[in-house]
């Protein structure tokens, strides 16, 4: 795991300025560092050394010396292609998996993509040719940011060392905020700065001449086999995640697991036989909000060693300025702040974590996915009927039991579904936001993909869209961005191609039943763990933001922030004071759209009205093994 950067194209002080973008992400490899110049191109390394510890510095080289890559990732069957290629007469230098993505390229080139199993963002810049070659891997495990800037191409790994190219004007791109509103996180292919883009999952690029084409080379999209047996689905699942796990605990230094009470992370550790596991939680209504009892247990039941760590609402509230440097764009979901503290404690042990996610993108883990099910019996009414029951539902000013089913019931899955957060509604944001300011309607970026799924199961179609937005956007964001804060390594063994494949193919019923979730892979995780923990209902990862804003030190501390001038240029700040008011008093719980707004708030305070390196971690090279 690394960062890498570069330039491509003209740049004064060439070799000042990548060392400068090097060094801002100096966090993701404390361990060495490398640089490539030449007239055409700059690019800069900063490695965390997992494997081949001894030969897998970077920049690296083919045999001939006029190919060179920087890369960020690890390529799980590298072994297998280093035998094929091998036995097409590649020559190489040593054991790791970089050089093995030259040779690939050498031998297949776009399409050596294909045959990749792993996670990656990488650029390999041909000499001869004078052309970048750039991918990311096929679920946006791993981050690229790029960005045309003065007649050349400058790209990174993670946004901050962009913005140390001396030519980019810092300036905040205002459509992104509308979006952000209703998604939670940043989604538009432009960030939320101005002239900086995220290249997509599953897309490479090619730069040549001034011109720079994308394309996707790979789609994650479902096929339900209707024919396929619980038994076969069983088989199929148990099958691709112990090959997957095997090939995610590859490493020349120790491989640990995060660990909370659900199914996904308690069947990996059983599954992967690791030493140590970390666990964190919060201590207010009495444990509700903490799994390290139950993490406890199972690291007990298994054998190995779980560290904890509770986290005190002091902690959590003085660490997000420098939780917002880290992740570059505002990210409003809380737990991600939770995740900073678990990378932090397993940082201390070790290298190396496995984690959970894309569990429940994959297998139907969410309780949403079950909606579908339950609203069934509206598609036997007829469209014109539903359109007139929804216009009259939503008119209505009183609230009452039944009306929100009917709404949706009557609202089409591609206008009530944008994936599992869905805070601010076109309405809504029209309210909170500051005249002038684009609101955004978020089904005009859903409706390509769900354009791609007509003829699926709604169900399908919903975890498709999960794939492409919740997924990449907010779960793998922060888990990349607050892991290489503290210079660690995150494995997600769920996130594989080959138990796509056999996700892809399960039946609707075999993926949610009822109220079911995960239904195939439950029966898979009762061979490995005990029944309780298969079983138990999803808590993905409960934050007491909801409690602490009804106490009065945080909500000043908030009012203090909506009563700033940059949150009246951005919103109107008496509707502001009202969802504030409405929760700190018990009315309703608006807990997730202040908590957005806020921490957006905060992230603007740092990277346009202070100075964001001082809130950087102070980072010495890592010596663990």
């Amino acid at each position: 795991m690394c960062g890498i950067c570069g330039i491509i194209g003209a740049c004064n002080n060439k070799e000042t300025v990548i060392r400068d973008m090097m060094n801002t992400i100096i966090h993701r490899g404390p361990d060495s560092d490398g640089v490539f110049i030449d007239e055409g191109a700059a690019l800069g390394f900063r490695r965390l050394s997992i494997i081949d510890l001894d030969n897998g510095s970077q920049p690296m080289y083919n045999e001939n010396r006029d190919l060179v890559i920087v890369f960020n990732g690890e390529i799980y069957n590298h072994q297998e292609l280093r035998e094929e290629l091998s036995a097409k007469g590649h020559i190489f230098a040593n054991k790791s998996d970089t050089e093995c993505l030259l040779h690939a390229y050498e031998e297949y080139g776009e399409e050596m993509l294909g045959r990749l199993r792993g996670m990656f963002a990488f650029a390999i810049w041909d000499m001869k040719k004078q052309k970048l070659f750039a991918a990311r891997d096929f679920f946006g495990i791993k981050p690229f940011y790029y960005g045309l800037i003065q007649n050349k191409l400058v790209f990174c790994s993670e946004i901050k060392g962009i913005l140390k190219d001396p030519d980019y004007v810092k300036e905040f791109n205002r459509d992104a905020l509308g979006q952000y509103l209703s998604f939670q996180y940043s989604v538009l292919p432009e960030t939320f700065f101005k002239g900086i883009y995220r290249l997509p999952p599953a897309h490479y690029m090619t730069y040549e001449n001034g011109r720079m084409h994308i394309k996707r080379y790979w789609d994650a999209l479902f096929d339900p086999d209707k024919k396929q047996t619980m038994e076969e689905a069983e088989r199929s699942i148990e099958r691709a995640m112990k090959d997957s796990i095997r090939a995610h605990k590859i490493s020349d230094v120790e491989v640990g697991s995060l660990l909370s009470g659900g199914v996904d992370s308690n069947f990996v550790v059983a599954e992967a036989d690791v030493d140590q596991t970390f666990t964190v939680g919060f201590s207010e209504d009495n444990g509700k909000y903490s799994e390290i009892s139950l993490a406890k247990a199972m690291s007990e039941e298994v054998g190995c060693e779980n560290y904890q760590k509770v986290i005190t609402a002091e902690e959590y509230w003085d660490v997000l300025k420098t939780f917002c440097y880290y992740m570059d764009e505002p990210v409003a979901d809380p737990s991600a702040v939770a995740l900073y503290f678990v990378d932090q404690l397993a940082a201390d042990h070790l290298k190396v974590v496995l984690s959970g996610e894309g569990s429940d993108e994959f297998f139907g883990g969410y309780t949403i996915y079950c909606e579908p099910d339950s609203l069934r019996m509206w598609k036997l009414v007829p469209a014109p009927l539903k359109k007139t029951l929804r216009v009259k539902f939503l008119s209505m000013k009183k609230r009452f039991r039944g009306r929100n089913f009917v709404i949706r019931g009557c609202t089409p899955v591609e206008q009530r579904f944008i994936g599992n957060a869905y805070l601010f509604h076109m309405d809504e944001k029209e309210k909170v936001l500051a005249s002038g300011m684009k609101v955004g309607d978020p089904s005009q970026l859903t409706k390509p993909y769900y354009d791609k799924t007509k003829g699926l199961d709604e169900t399908a179609r919903m975890q498709y869209i999960d794939i492409n937005f919740w997924l990449p956007g907010d779960i793998l964001m922060k888990a990349d961005k607050m892991s290489m804060a503290h210079s660690l390594e995150s494995r997600v063994p769920f996130l594989d191609k080959e138990v796509f494949a056999a996700a892809s193919k399960l039946a609707h019923k075999n993926r949610v039943h009822k109220l079911e979730t995960k239904r195939a892979f439950r029966r898979v995780a009762l061979r490995s763990i005990p029944e309780e923990a298969a079983k138990r209902k999803k808590l993905g990862f409960p934050t007491p933001t909801r409690v602490w804003l009804r106490e009065e030190k945080y909500y000043n501390v908030v009012k203090e922030m909506f009563r700033t001038k940059e949150a009246g240029e951005f919103f109107n700040q008496k509707e502001l004071m009202r969802l504030l008011n409405q929760h700190y008093n018990g009315q309703k719980d608006n807990s997730r759209k202040i908590w957005c707004i806020y921490i957006f708030l905060v992230w603007y305070q740092v990277y346009f009205m202070d100075t964001p390196e001082k809130y950087a971690i102070a980072v010495n090279a890592k010596k663990r093994s």
